[in-house]
């Protein structure tokens, strides 16, 4: 006889086989749903200087994946100020790309290491750049060749063609050559260091005990050097526009010292005689905003007047003088210049003088002749002469007592308008000594107390009146 369960007690067995089955069920289709279990990816930990050598699975990938040496500083981090090349703006945006072209780096290197951390070699920057000392060109190649590794990372350079890597993972060519995979055998990804647009003698600066850091930074603090520890103008302007010679020594301030020329070959550390050249393959060098505020902005148009009024020979050092005559030379009249309605706004700005008129116009042509056919002037033609006058009525112009408005007043605030239509012989009519003139005294009051002076400074202007032998001009000799 079979004994028999109670009829509780079966349906609770039926229903937990029931719940199982259902789990494996679901378990099963979400399995084929999400495709093979991949395995948790491995918490990333910072890889040594001198890693461990690889599995096999490791082997085929590339050993690029390190991450020391790869950028200046670890994460990319932005270079702090201190260890720019001096002269650094702070935020910086590195070097002239004009100047200094973009290049393209496929090596991997730490500096920090090989020079200042307590476990590395501790080398100096002439361990590798052993050329820099006495290069004098831009032209020579101051990256170390592969051979000068070769002691301390077991390797052999000495056939480019046929390259032995060393025996641990600091030898292999991956650990330096970005990119490079096993199997690559010497092919390894060309590293592009375009040639700097300036004048440079790495020679000079060394033998005035010049350091290193002093025009790149403290590499030694980086990782990866790249472009922006070349130098910046202003680093090189605080040696070579020195305000005392003795801070200075040979260094010279003139442009062509470190910037090519246009019309003459330059060779070593020597400039051309010909203009600064400004045009490149990278793109046209032009002044920054810190220099002489001469930045070539879309304001400059309207500043030059200033940059070149303050410094004309230093616009010179890129333009001709046909550069500026293009625009100034009195004939053409480009209307950045002169507006539109100029001829009627002109007597004002010539007597305000808010643009010196005499430095693109000759007064006693340009001015006149046009001053003449208007009756402006006295010798101009008489039926015009009066309804053109160009002077206030006489009892203001010239009739004493002197009052706002007279003549000896606007001479003396602006003599170059005065110029502009009358000769000296005209003042001499009236202001000329006994026998000349009219009688009335050229000198003011208390003139001889300084007439040494003046006549030392430009006695011309005394013989127009005085004879030399003229007993007047004794007291003044």
């Amino acid at each position: 006889m079979i004994a028999r369960a109670p009829r509780s007690a079966s349906l609770v067995s039926f229903a937990s086989f029931a719940l199982l089955l259902f789990a494996i069920v679901t378990a099963a289709a979400l399995a084929f749903a999400r495709g093979p279990e991949m395995p948790a990816p491995a918490t990333p930990t910072a890889t040594p200087t001198a890693p461990a050598t690889p599995t096999a699975a490791a082997t085929s990938t590339s050993t690029s994946t390190y991450a020391s040496g790869l950028t200046p500083l670890p994460h990319d981090a932005r270079v702090p100020h201190p260890l720019l090349p001096p002269g650094s703006f702070d935020p910086d945006t590195g070097p002239s790309t004009v100047v200094f072209p973009p290049q393209h780096t496929t090596l991997r290197f730490n500096h920090k290491f090989h020079v200042s951390e307590p476990n590395g070699p501790k080398m100096k920057c002439v361990a590798c750049h052993k050329a820099a000392a006495t290069s004098q060109s831009v032209k020579d190649n101051l990256i170390p060749p592969g051979d000068t590794c070769d002691a301390c990372h077991m390797t052999d350079h000495s056939n480019p063609n046929k390259v032995t890597a060393g025996d641990d993972e600091s030898g292999k060519c991956g650990f330096c050559h970005v990119g490079y995979k096993n199997g690559d055998g010497n092919l390894v990804a060309r590293f592009e260091t375009p040639r700097a647009n300036m004048v440079f003698n790495h020679a000079k600066h060394v033998a005035r005990n010049i350091g290193c850091p002093q025009c790149h930074g403290d590499v030694g603090q980086l990782e990866l050097a790249t472009r922006d520890q070349m130098p910046r103008m202003r680093g090189c302007l605080s040696c070579h526009q020195a305000t005392n010679s003795a801070s200075r020594g040979t260094a010279k301030s003139d442009y062509l010292t470190c910037h090519l020329a246009t019309e003459t070959t330059q060779t070593g550390s020597v400039g051309g005689a010909g203009k600064m050249r400004t045009l490149f393959a990278s793109g046209e060098m032009l002044p920054p905003r810190w220099l002489h505020d001469a930045g070539h902005g879309p304001d400059f148009i309207f500043r030059h007047k200033w940059v070149a009024g303050n410094d004309s020979e230093f616009c010179s050092n890129c333009h001709k003088e046909d550069f500026c005559t293009d625009c100034h030379d009195g004939r053409v009249r480009p209307l950045t210049v002169h507006p539109s309605d100029y001829i009627s706004m002109h007597p004002i700005e010539a007597r305000q003088q808010t643009t010196k008129c005499q430095s693109c116009h000759n007064e006693q042509s340009f001015c006149l002749s046009c001053h003449q056919r208007l009756g402006i002037t006295m010798s101009g033609p008489i039926d015009v002469r009066e309804t053109g006058r160009f002077h206030p009525p006489k009892d203001i112009w010239s009739d004493p007592p002197r009052k706002p408005g007279h003549h000896s007043f606007e001479a003396e605030k602006n003599l170059n308008q005065c110029v502009s239509c009358h000769t000296e012989r005209d003042c001499v009519v009236c202001h000329g000594a006994a026998g000349i003139g009219g009688g009335f005294n050229p000198h003011r009051a208390g003139f001889m107390a300084g007439c040494a002076t003046q006549f030392r400074r430009n006695p011309r202007p005394c013989f127009v009146c005085h004879e030399p032998a003229d007993g007047a001009l004794a007291q003044c000799r």
